[in-house]
């Protein structure tokens, strides 16, 4: 048995391998002290460890066996909730937050991570009185009063997100993401103050590169604001390089991926699937195509419910079938009606945490255009809306957006410009066997003829006039 000076000793060397990312480590010596005293530390520490490489079943293991030892401990519902949250178990995981809250109101983490929950979600609301209750208790977290910012960006109440963005940066002048999400909702004039703070540190600080990409970014929609175009444009180039050095983006890996899905349909498949419930409106496309302004119009009507833009099927597909079945036929999988079955019922668990009606459900993960022919198998009454734009307008918008690791292809104008090729060709091999099943939009057409195009949209879709 482990003495409680032998246990801080132990502990205090496993925080320092888990800050220095020695995470195999961490599991090895966590999983031999908790054969010899099943301590709350040595529990925690573990699912901490698997939940930094990704392992979150291994964590999920880890938490139920902590819960059978101690099922009121706080630290324990905490770490299961996180866990349950990254495997998109999202009842289980408010669940588990909750009971927390019950035996530690003030546990400020759980408040957090409660607050994280429903920010995924989109029930932003809910996540702004959960950030509000963790900032009355300690207003010196970064990351509080950044998710804060976040969500009130996303209302639309850009001066109160200014606020809490500020406090970022009176806490750590240095936390640069601050400085570029100021910049998104912010004007900028000549003698601006923030812009002059802007340039001030990047040449004073020693700045990472990535927090130096932070600030080119804002500094290039401030120079814009000027109408400073070669100087937005070179802030602009100077923060993607950095970033393009961080993501290490292979554009031929991404064209084999490309290829891999298309041999999954190169004989032409559909599956009778009978699980047809509720309607799912998937808005597909590049990014900064219009995807979240069509998502927008739809999701206006009475009878639709706007999830999004959400990692559910991406996920699916990549799991049950891209990562299991390389280089075999779609329709030659074993089973391939019961992995159907499997795949269609757990998107339809997932997007019932966010609205459980039968509301037709539009998801907006633009990427999804990679699963067309997974989508129509899936959902068979499923409508597919293809977002086109101007090329060199999507091809701005990306590059000068920051997208730090969701989208690295954006990094690089030349990334940019041969990534919109193969997804061109892509679509055309999707509409080669359903043609009928997927609706281009044009951006350029909705903006100028609104009326007519929102009428032909609805028509598609099968919705009347609202």
């Amino acid at each position: 048995m482990l003495s409680d000076t032998e246990i801080k000793d132990k502990f205090d060397k496993l925080v320092n391998k888990l800050k220095g990312g020695l995470y195999d480590d961490v599991i090895n010596e966590a999983s031999l002290l908790l054969k010899k005293r099943q301590h709350q530390v040595f529990f925690n520490i573990l699912s901490l460890a698997y939940q930094s490489i990704g392992k979150f079943k291994d964590s999920e293991k880890v938490m139920k066996e902590a819960l059978r030892v101690n099922a009121n401990n706080p630290y324990f519902l905490n770490n299961m909730g996180i866990t349950q949250h990254k495997l998109e178990n999202f009842s289980s995981a408010e669940e588990h937050f909750k009971r927390g809250l019950q035996i530690a109101p003030n546990y400020i983490n759980i408040l957090n991570n409660l607050a994280n929950l429903k920010k995924d979600l989109n029930f932003t609301d809910e996540a702004i009185e959960y950030y509000k209750k963790s900032i009355t208790i300690n207003n010196k977290i970064i990351e509080t009063h950044l998710n804060i910012a976040n969500c009130y960006q996303s209302i639309g109440k850009n001066d109160e997100s200014i606020i809490h963005l500020n406090n970022v940066l009176k806490i750590n002048p240095e936390f640069t993401i601050a400085d570029r999400l100021i910049s998104v909702v912010k004007k900028y004039n000549e003698d601006d103050t923030h812009l002059n703070e802007m340039n001030s540190k990047l040449l004073k600080l020693n700045l990472s590169d990535e927090k130096k990409s932070n600030l080119f970014f804002a500094l290039g929609k401030a120079y814009g604001d000027l109408k400073k175009y070669k100087q937005s444009f070179l802030n602009y180039e100077n923060g993607n390089k950095l970033l393009k050095k961080l993501n290490h983006f292979d554009l031929n890996e991404e064209k084999n991926n490309f290829t891999e899905i298309k041999n999954f349909f190169k004989e032409p498949i559909k599956i009778n699937n009978n699980h047809n419930q509720r309607k799912i409106i998937f808005i597909v496309g590049m990014p900064r195509s219009g995807t979240s302004l069509v998502e927008q119009i739809l999701s206006s009507h009475s009878k639709v419910y706007g999830g999004g833009e959400l990692n559910f099927l991406n996920n699916i597909v990549k799991e049950k079938i891209l990562n299991k079945y390389n280089n075999v036929l779609f329709k030659k999988i074993p089973d391939i009606e019961g992995l159907i079955s499997v795949c269609s019922e757990e998107y339809y668990k997932k997007i019932k945490n966010l609205d459980n009606s039968q509301r037709d459900f539009t998801d907006k993960a633009p990427l999804n255009f990679k699963f067309v022919g997974f989508i129509k198998n899936f959902f068979p009454n499923s409508k597919i809306i293809n977002c086109r734009r101007d090329p060199l307008d999507i091809i701005w918008s990306n590059y000068k957006n920051y997208f730090p690791n969701s989208l690295p292809f954006t990094n690089d104008l030349n990334d940019l410009f041969n990534y919109h090729k193969i997804y061109l060709d892509l679509m055309q091999f999707w509409k080669k066997d359903y043609e009928n099943d997927v609706y281009d939009v044009s951006y350029e057409s909705l903006v100028k003829n609104s009326k007519e195009e929102i009428e032909n949209l609805l028509k598609f879709c099968e919705l009347e006039w609202d």
